[in-house]
């Protein structure tokens, strides 16, 4: 058995002070035998239309989390950070950024994924409208990492709404799927704990899905409700309370092979053509 921890925040744009919080939902996560942290999207800085600024930092705030992760003997899925430049090293160069997930070991960085899906939606909130290609760069490969308590699967907020994304990792081997967001609260109300169980249904996975909430700034304000499901889509944990919170779910790998066994999805789907 694993215990596994699920970070909600209301970042803001003060880096330092957000890195308190972080570094305080880790001794939480440290204490209550976890040995996996997940953070939400934007979870160093949260400040619209600073993105490049802070993706100057990228480096050394990927460092910084390297240090806490080998301090706190804990895995980290550094939910998102603006990052300059591409996996290969080369600078993006018409001024968008890339969102970037690290999965972080105790040890290093074991693997980046890039937001493939971006967030270009008209919502009706006091925002109105959310344009992520005009900022970000979207990502275009699949991203799974190993560790030593099961396959994981990255994905990122709007990645949620696209189940093929899912039965990908699925496929590729992934029994957790973690999903840093920052839904706003008019779309999370919504759907963000039906997309968390039904992308857990989909694949069979468990999903872990971090999450800010509150007011960032005047205008943005963000749902919350951190949560997780099982293997079976089923809701293990989910707050309804506001600012840092932390949940610690189980997870067990013999627990998810028997669900899997039982309903064998994977072997019973058909590729249809429309």
């Amino acid at each position: 058995m694993t215990f596994l921890s699920v970070a909600q925040m209301n970042s803001q744009n003060d880096i330092e002070a957000n890195f308190s919080v972080i570094e305080s939902l880790m001794q939480q996560s440290k204490a209550q035998g976890a040995s996996l942290i997940v953070f939400p999207e934007n979870f160093v800085c949260f400040a619209a239309g600073k993105q490049r600024e802070t993706a100057t930092q990228f480096e050394a705030i990927q460092q910084r989390l390297e240090q806490l992760a080998h301090q706190y003997e804990l895995w980290i899925i550094a939910g998102t950070l603006p990052c300059p430049f591409r996996p290969d090293g080369s600078i993006i160069s018409d001024g968008r950024v890339r969102t970037v997930s690290l999965c972080i070991s105790p040890e290093k960085t074991e693997a980046r994924y890039d937001k493939i899906h971006l967030f270009d939606v008209q919502v009706g909130d006091a925002v109105g409208g959310y344009q992520e290609s005009k900022f970000f760069e979207p990502g275009t490969d699949v991203v799974m990492a190993k560790t030593p308590f099961g396959h994981i699967g990255l994905m990122v907020c709007y990645d949620l709404r696209f189940p093929e994304l899912a039965l990908h990792l699925r496929a590729q081997g992934a029994n957790i799927l973690t999903a840093p967001a920052a839904f706003t609260y008019t779309t999370g109300e919504m759907h963000w704990q039906l997309l968390l169980q039904a992308r857990a249904m989909d694949s069979q996975c468990q999903v872990l899905g971090a999450a800010q909430q509150g007011w960032h700034g005047e205008k943005r304000q963000t749902w919350g409700h951190a949560g997780a499901t099982n293997s079976r889509g089923q809701v293990l944990a989910i707050t309804d309370a506001e600012g840092a919170q932390l949940l610690t779910v189980p997870f067990d790998l013999n627990e998810q092979n028997t669900v899997r066994a039982s309903m064998p999805l994977m072997q019973h789907r058909k590729l249809l053509q429309f």
